[in-house]
């Protein structure tokens, strides 16, 4: 009885020290994050929300921006295999990528995605959920023009959680007779996309210059709804109710909301959450649980100039 116990206090003992070799392993990881979109202001949010919950782990985080060159991720991932960091944390859609997220399949590093889309190359993706931030806007702009008028949408298919959005905002405004989307617009957003948004608005207001041409635009991010709003409030034709929706509640569209002007409507993200949400799972996987959520979706909320101060 003796032996059996001395073999199982030393079994405990074994185990004790593995999990604290395990949380000492936490502490120091290098952690890479890659990303084409940067200039966001959402990414932005999302990257410092994950260097700070990274901080309190303890964690080394190298922040690569490849400044919406997006084929630039491929090398980076690369980069990041050879260099071996306990975790890798992309920005990007997966499907454009797979020949970097091969690599680090290949050096045994574990990928995830921070408003990417799911893939079976990466362990999970955190995000918020399109499908109903695009639904909720749609149908905001729908009501609001009593579901007739001509619509402006700007999308960007080379992101799927945008391309997304797109696809069911489309989905709505079909499913109302009186609805025509007149033109789907994919701006430059290298520089953000305001100023792109707003040239090419421009010349839609050009082409459509009678009153009560354009009803309404819908935006599959704040960006183009920032600039089409420029586009319009130039032009002198901010007074024919265009109504304008985006999606993330950035603080120039929180503002813009405020002043109840065209600008009307945006989803807001939890772009802290998302950050920290990433960095939790990345933690559970180097503490070596098994995750099986391939997508994660942290909460949204619709904003308008009636909670916008909230």
């Amino acid at each position: 009885m003796k032996i059996i116990r001395r073999s199982f206090l030393g079994l405990a003992t074994v185990s004790a020290l593995a999990l604290m070799t395990g949380v000492a392993l936490a502490a120091g990881e290098k952690i890479t994050v890659i990303t084409p979109y940067l200039s966001q202001p959402g990414t932005q949010f999302y990257v410092e929300a994950f260097q700070e919950k990274a901080k309190a782990n303890g964690w080394d985080v190298n922040v690569v921006d490849t400044k919406g060159d997006v084929a630039a991720v491929i090398s980076r991932l690369e980069d990041a295999a050879n260099q071996k960091p306990a975790a890798i944390v992309i920005n990007v859609d997966p499907s454009q990528v797979t020949a970097g997220l091969e690599a680090a399949k290949a050096a045994g590093i574990p990928v995830f995605g921070m408003d990417a889309g799911a893939s079976p190359l990466l362990v999970t993706n955190v995000t918020s959920n399109g499908y109903s931030m695009a639904a909720d806007t749609a149908a905001y702009v729908s009501n609001r023009i009593n579901g007739k008028g001509n619509v402006i949408m700007f999308i960007f298919e080379a992101f799927p959680p945008v391309q997304q959005r797109g696809i069911i905002a489309d989905t709505i405004f079909k499913n109302n007779p009186g609805i025509k989307v007149i033109d789907h617009v994919t701006p430059d957003v290298k520089d953000g996309g305001i100023a792109d948004s707003r040239a090419k608005m421009e010349a839609i207001l050009a082409a459509h210059p009678e009153k009560g041409s354009i009803s309404a635009v819908w935006a599959a991010w704040d960006q183009p709804a920032l600039g089409a709003l420029q586009a319009i409030e130039a032009a002198g034709r901010g007074g024919e109710g265009i109504v304008i929706t985006g999606i993330d509640a950035n603080p120039e569209a929180r503002a813009a909301i405020a002043k109840a002007g065209n600008f009307e409507a945006s989803m807001a993200q939890d772009f802290k959450g998302i950050g920290a949400k990433v960095a939790e799972y990345v933690k559970r996987k180097l503490s070596g649980e098994a995750i099986k959520q391939s997508v994660i979706y942290v909460p949204t909320r619709l904003i308008t100039s009636a909670n916008v101060a909230e």
